[in-house]
C-alpha cells in the first residue's frame, strides 16, 4: 500500500512540473541591416594653409664699375630716392688724366686728318688739269688721307670709352625706391665687384610695392590660376587680413622641392609691410571638375589595400579606390565607379566579398 501511495505522488509531481514548465517557442534570429547611400559627383572645397614671404617688387645692389674713392655720399639707410637721382660720387686722379689724354689725341688726330683732307682736296683739284699731277701722288695723298681718318675714329672712340668711364664715378638711383643698407662710408676705396668682392656699396628696394611669393606644394598646383584670390595675413598685424590675386606661377616644378612657385603683388603705398616679413597664406582648393565625394566612413582598407564596398544584387564587392583631397567628414575618391553605384556608408574588411547585405 505504501508502494502504492509512493508512486502515486510521483506521477502527480511530475505532472505538475510539465504544467508549470510551459516555454514560448524562440524568436527567429532578424538578419543585419546596413546603411548604404548612392554614389553621386560633386565638388569638394577645401582649404589649405602654406607659410609665404614678402619680397620687395625690385631689388638691386649697387657696386662700383670703376676703381676710385667714395667723395661724397648723398643718401643713408632709410632713404627715399627717385630714379635718376644721384646717390654717391667717387673720385679717380687717373682716370680724369686718361680723359685728357684722350681728348688732346683727339684734338691731334682731328689737326692732322684735316691737313691730309685739305691736300688731297688741293691735289684732286689740280689734276683736273692733265699732266700737272700724276696719278701716283694723287693716290698716295687719298691712302693718307684714309689712314688719318681711321686713327681719327679710333681717337673718337677712345675719348668715348674714357667719357663714359668718368660718368661712372656717379651713382644714380635705377629706380624709386628705399636705401635699405649702405656697407660703405666717405672716404672708403671702392673696386668693381669680383669674387673676393662680393658686398655692395649700396641695396636700393622698391617697398610701395610688394611681392608674395608662396611655394604650392606639386599636388595642389592643378588647383590655382592667374587672377585667383587669396588671402594672407601677417603676425605682425594680428587680427587683419589682406587679399590679393595671383599675378604670376612659374609654370614649372622645383626639382629639389617638388612645388611650383606663385608670386602675388601687393600694394603697399602706406608701408604697413615690409620686405622679408613672412605671412600664412590661405588658398581654398575647388576642384575644376566633379569627381566622387564620399563620407571619410565609407572608405575602408587592410595593409594591402583601400576599397569602398559596393552592393551589386544584395552581395557585398570590395571596389579599390585611391583617395583625393578630403575634409573632416568627406573626401574624394577616384575607381571603377559609376553615379548612382550603392556604397556601404560604414564600411569594414569584415564585410567580406560575396556576402550577402540587407540594405537599407
Amino acid at each position: 500500500m505504501k508502494t502504492y501511495h509512493f508512486i502515486l505522488c510521483l506521477l502527480i509531481t511530475g505532472l505538475l512540473a510539465s504544467c508549470g514548465s510551459k516555454q514560448k517557442p524562440a524568436a527567429a534570429p532578424q538578419p543585419n541591416i546596413t546603411q548604404v547611400f548612392n554614389l553621386t559627383e560633386g565638388t569638394l572645397n577645401t582649404t589649405m594653409r602654406l607659410p609665404a614671404v614678402l619680397q620687395p617688387y625690385q631689388t638691386v645692389d649697387l657696386y662700383a664699375k670703376v676703381n676710385g674713392f667714395i667723395k661724397t655720399m648723398a643718401v643713408d639707410i632709410g632713404s627715399h630716392v627717385s630714379h635718376g637721382q644721384l646717390l654717391m660720387t667717387l673720385e679717380a686722379p687717373e682716370m680724369i688724366a686718361s680723359l685728357k689724354q684722350a681728348q688732346e689725341n683727339l684734338h691731334s688726330k682731328e689737326a692732322v686728318y684735316r691737313g691730309s683732307k685739305a691736300n688731297y682736296d688741293r691735289l684732286y683739284k689740280t689734276s683736273r688739269t692733265p699732266g700737272t699731277i700724276s696719278p701716283n701722288d694723287l693716290d698716295m695723298a687719298h691712302a693718307q688721307m684714309s689712314a688719318d681718318s681711321s686713327n681719327l675714329l679710333a681717337a673718337r672712340s677712345a675719348y668715348q670709352l674714357a667719357t663714359d668711364l668718368k660718368n661712372y664715378l656717379e651713382v644714380r638711383a635705377p629706380f624709386d625706391g628705399v636705401i635699405s643698407s649702405r656697407n660703405v662710408y666717405k672716404g672708403a676705396y671702392v673696386a668693381p665687384t669680383d669674387k673676393n668682392s662680393n658686398v655692395p656699396m649700396l641695396t636700393l628696394q622698391e617697398q610701395t610695392r610688394l611681392r608674395l611669393v608662396v611655394d604650392v606644394p606639386e599636388a595642389a598646383t592643378n588647383y590655382f590660376a592667374n587672377k585667383d584670390t587669396i588671402h594672407f595675413t601677417v603676425k605682425t598685424i594680428p587680427g587683419k587680413q589682406f587679399v590679393a590675386a595671383v599675378n604670376r606661377m612659374a609654370g614649372a616644378l622645383n626639382t629639389t622641392s617638388r612645388s611650383e612657385q606663385m608670386q602675388m603683388d601687393i600694394s603697399n603705398k602706406n608701408r604697413e609691410l615690409l620686405p622679408g616679413m613672412f605671412a600664412e597664406v590661405t588658398l581654398q582648393l575647388t576642384n575644376k571638375q566633379k569627381t566622387f565625394i564620399v563620407p571619410q566612413t565609407a572608405v575602408t582598407g587592410n595593409s594591402q589595400r583601400i576599397f569602398v564596398i559596393r552592393v551589386v544584387n544584395n552581395k557585398a564587392q570590395w571596389v579599390d579606390v585611391k583617395k583625393g583631397r578630403e575634409t573632416t567628414d568627406s573626401l574624394e575618391v577616384y575607381g571603377a565607379l559609376k553615379p548612382g553605384d550603392l556604397l556601404v556608408n560604414n564600411a569594414t574588411d569584415q564585410l567580406k566579398n560575396g556576402t550577402v547585405v540587407n540594405t537599407k
